[in-house]
């Protein structure tokens, strides 16, 4: 199968047209046909090799939408023109105890789409089918790509966190992430507060679901807390004042990072063990997290707000991910 895609063919160029062929499809293996791909900008860190991990030619997208159109021949969970989404992973070791445990996420030997193959910005793209997740059918194409990525991360980050229902749950930011957040814990059954900069994404945060909206001054610290708050999540990426915001935890409360500041984290520890509070990471969710998490979609109509661009637009929707002018997320369709 030939492949019509768009790459950087060097770090930080443009996209540009970029053909190849496709290697015969291995045993649990399926092609799809792209429908819609959205733009992270985990895409850009790459194109950019922010990481140190990128090989050019690269083609950038992990939030991809498609139409099953081949099989390997060990693929029973899916048929052709089954529907299917595409996160950031693409393999795993299979065999590890944390593959054996479920968690495939964190498998050492994890490979990230578009690391070390071609992503979705393109007419087709063939992955390992145990990472293609069938969508159900209340799910639109248009806006499920942000899900697979945005959505699992901040959804694993807050079941991890051991969000349930009836908890009062933080979000810090409303961007591509936390706009999902907020989405999940407050129709999960959660009381929800967030903290922002923007008096505009304030009163957004209570249309989507949002109890509270705290105001807090650009490179400043929030106000003195009033109620606790049983777990926080953050999703920006900048250095806060974190004392501040883990003073909102109540006893046993969790702080859960999945987006990631530049700087290194300087809390004392006296207020974590005062109260038993905990800090933890998160990333992408396990298979079992993201099928979990597409059936929450489905149930309670979680959608994230998209823009929309074809994919000749695809360097604009970059340039716009990257001046922050998209709100909330930006998807390619084909």
């Amino acid at each position: 199968m030939q492949i019509n895609a768009l790459a950087a063919l060097e770090k930080g160029a443009e996209l540009q047209p970029f053909s190849f062929q496709a290697a015969p499809l291995k045993s649990f293996d399926c092609a799809i046909k792209v429908l819609a791909c959205g733009i992270c900008h985990s895409d850009i860190h790459m194109i950019h090799g922010d990481w140190g991990i990128s090989r050019y030619p690269l083609v950038p997208g992990h939030e991809v939408i498609g139409e099953v159109v081949e099989i390997g021949s060990h693929v029973t969970h899916l048929q052709l023109g089954d529907r299917v989404g595409v996160g950031w992973q693409q393999a795993a070791c299979m065999h590890c105890l944390d593959c054996l445990k479920g968690n495939h996420n964190l498998c050492d030997q994890a490979e990230g789409l578009i690391v070390s193959g071609y992503g979705g910005f393109a007419d087709y793209m063939v992955v390992d089918s145990r990472f293609a997740f069938i969508l159900p059918a209340g799910v639109s194409t248009q806006a499920a790509g942000p899900i697979l990525c945005g959505g699992a991360t901040v959804y694993a980050g807050l079941r991890n966190a051991g969000m349930t229902s009836g908890q009062e749950i933080g979000v810090i930011g409303i961007g591509g992430l936390g706009h999902l957040a907020i989405q999940f814990a407050s129709r999960l059954g959660n009381r929800v507060t967030v903290f922002t900069t923007s008096a505009d994404k304030a009163d957004f945060a209570t249309q989507l679901g949002a109890h509270e909206a705290i105001l807090v001054p650009a490179g400043g610290s929030p106000p003195l807390p009033i109620n606790k708050l049983n777990i926080i999540i953050n999703t920006a990426n900048q250095a806060l004042d974190w004392l501040g915001y883990v003073n909102y935890l109540d006893s046993n409360g969790t702080f859960v990072f999945v987006g990631i500041p530049s700087e290194p984290l300087t809390i004392p520890i006296t207020p974590l063990t005062s109260k038993q509070r905990r800090i933890m990471g998160s990333e992408i969710g396990s298979p079992a997290m993201i099928m979990e998490m597409l059936q929450i979609v489905d149930k309670f109509g979680i959608q994230p707000m998209v823009e929309m661009f074809s994919l000749d637009q695809a360097n604009e929707a970059l340039q716009r991910v990257l001046d922050n002018k998209v709100r909330y997320r930006a998807v390619l369709t084909m």
